[in-house]
């Protein structure tokens, strides 16, 4: 009986990395919810619902910001800062939070946690890792409080500066760590035409979904043809959809009264470039997403479905895999062999895995909205394909459903938060072959009729 215990444990104790990340995220959200269903965390005292404290811990750790209640109002400075730890543990990631308390009380580090941070941080090997991680602790820290001071500065003239400060911290946070949690009900709406607020809070969060990786790489390399193939190609993917984005959303939404129509041409602007930046990576918003056209909405869901860069603060499949992809299908009709980008050859294993985790995305997606047509029987499809999709890429744009969920509809878009944050790391760790379990058994080739 004990010698069966004892196996049993041992088979706990060796879960794999992907394993491990999924309940060390599961046990952050599980703390996040008892913490902000205390009466305490409330500003009437009266403890948050089950079903809803999960959904806004989930939204936390999992840095999209789709919220069922108004942060501003509902919650606390007690609750705010527990969303505020929540947000800057899970943008960090389970592994690097814990690697951090590590370094802080001085414990030796393994090779096991060497492995688990590996992967979660999409590192491509072990040397120099807890040296990375270091680095990722300051260059969070530094750029939140650059953010943060100039915001509270721009802030401080137009509320008390305690409250300046306050703002400042709490969005630059949410910013970086691509969250999206605002203290006003209309996000940051009232400051559309802003160029310190607007530019600051973009810049923000474009450095957090770009990528540790990518940020680190242009501090040590310097010039462009010195950089990685992986800068190199986030770098570029990334100026290419912001810079499109702009323009299409000034010109769907230039007339639409309900969004840029009444506008100056200034404000216009400075709309288009924020909405046009957001959809990939944060949830703000400094006009109301409900109200944008049809088209509008259906592009936000692409930028969405495509997410940020890989190592980053962001979700969706990433731009990375989406450009791999693209890359893949010209080599097909070019009829080429290999497919490259700058000079350099892809293996053809990580073509497999950038398809497979778009597949893997989009299964999850559909499920999960098939699911929710179910739930939420009466409310536009677009409005549920809106949501889903925002919250898989860990987005937390809302066309105003997620307030209006029902309590099944609310686990279903929690469960695909968490999804966001961890499916296409996990399938991607998961496609990597083990050789232990590696079968020699080659079978015979035969080719089957496709497109």
């Amino acid at each position: 009986m004990a010698t069966n215990l004892f196996k049993r444990s041992n088979r706990i104790l060796e879960l794999n990395p992907a394993h491990i990340l999924i309940f060390g995220f599961l046990g952050l959200i599980f703390l996040g919810t008892l913490l902000l269903m205390l009466p305490m965390s409330t500003e009437d005292r009266h403890h948050l619902a089950f079903i809803d404290a999960l959904f806004e811990a989930t939204s936390a750790v999992c840095v999209t910001g789709l919220a069922v209640v108004d942060t501003g109002t509902t919650f606390t400075l007690f609750g705010q800062v527990i969303l505020l730890i929540l947000v800057q543990l899970g943008g960090w990631g389970f592994m690097t939070s814990g690697i951090l308390m590590f370094l802080i009380l001085g414990k030796r580090i393994g090779l096991k946690e060497r492995l688990i941070l590996k992967e979660s941080i999409n590192s491509f090997s072990l040397q120099g890792i807890i040296s990375l991680v270091q680095r990722i602790i300051v260059i969070t820290l530094l750029v939140e409080f650059l953010g943060a001071t100039i915001l509270a500065i721009r802030w401080s003239s137009e509320m008390p500066w305690q409250k300046a400060i306050y703002y400042g911290i709490f969005h630059s946070i949410s910013a970086f760590n691509n969250a999206g949690f605002g203290l006003e009900p209309d996000s940051l709406s009232k400051w559309v035409g802003d160029p310190t607020v607007n530019m600051i809070i973009t810049l923000l969060f474009i450095l957090g979904g770009i990528g540790y990786t990518v940020i680190l790489d242009i501090f040590e390399k310097k010039t462009f043809r010195k950089l990685s193939l992986h800068t190199k190609l986030a770098l570029f993917v990334t100026l290419i959809l912001n810079t499109v984005s702009l323009f299409v959303i000034l010109g769907l939404e230039y007339n639409n009264p309900a969004t840029l129509g009444l506008l100056p041409l200034g404000d216009k602007l400075w709309a288009s470039y924020f909405q046009g930046v957001v959809p990939r990576t944060a949830g703000f918003n400094t006009i109301d997403i409900g109200q944008m056209t049809s088209s509008s909405q259906v592009y936000m869901i692409g930028l969405m479905f495509i997410g940020a860069s890989s190592g980053s603060t962001g979700g969706g499949i990433k731009i990375t895999t989406a450009a791999l992809l693209l890359l893949a299908l010209w080599s097909v009709i070019t009829n080429k062999r290999d497919v490259s980008l700058f000079k350099r050859r892809i293996p053809q294993d990580q073509i497999h895995r950038a398809l497979s985790i778009a597949i893997s995305a989009l299964l999850f997606i559909f499920t999960i909205f098939f699911l929710l047509t179910i739930t939420e029987k009466g409310t536009e499809i677009s409005r549920i394909l809106f949501e889903t999709v925002s919250a898989f890429g860990t987005v937390g744009l809302s066309a105003g459903l997620t307030g209006d969920l029902s309590p099944s509809g609310r686990i279903l878009i929690t469960i695909m938060m968490f999804i966001g944050r961890i499916g296409p790391l996990t399938m991607a760790f998961a496609l990597v072959i083990n050789e232990k379990n590696k079968s020699m058994i080659r079978y015979a080739e035969e080719k089957i009729l496709i497109g």
